[in-house]
This record gives structure tokens, sequence and C-alpha cells, in this order.
């Protein structure tokens, strides 16, 4: 497939490569060129969660049901 570059630079990626890779409004493409190749790349989203998951701790070493119940039951540091 071939793309033509409009006055300000734009090129349009035909649609069948925006469909084959999810392509949508507002997604990001890092672009880069390597050796004369004009190289785009998805951008996946980042994981907001990912630098806090398995950082946390609970209080006494309790397992997550029995400090959801202290917890719920009105015990120990509850607000």
């Amino acid at each position: 497939m071939k793309s033509t570059s409009s006055k300000k630079g734009q090129i349009t990626i035909p649609q069948a490569v925006r469909k084959a890779l999810g392509l949508r409004p507002g997604t990001v493409i890092e672009i880069r060129a390597q050796c004369g190749v004009f190289i785009g790349k998805k951008v996946g989203a980042e994981d907001v969660f990912a630098k806090w998951r398995g950082r946390g701790a609970l209080p006494q070493r309790l397992s997550v049901d029995a400090y959801l119940k202290l917890t719920r039951s009105g015990g120990a540091n509850s607000r």
C-alpha cells in the first residue's frame, strides 16, 4: 500500500492497516527513522497500577479475608 504526504507532512494510514493494528483516534504511535526506513510502532497503554502491584502489606500479616472481616466489623483502626 502507498500513501502520499501532504504539504504539512501528514500521511494517511490506510484503513486496512489501521484496522489490523487496532488504531483508533487518539492512539499514540512512536515514529522513528532507521537507515532510511520509516518505522511506526503503536505504543501500548500504560498499566497505571503496575508500579503499585505487590507493594502493599496487610497489618499483622492477616489474610485478605481476615483483614476485610476485621475492618468491616469495626475492629482495630477501622474508620
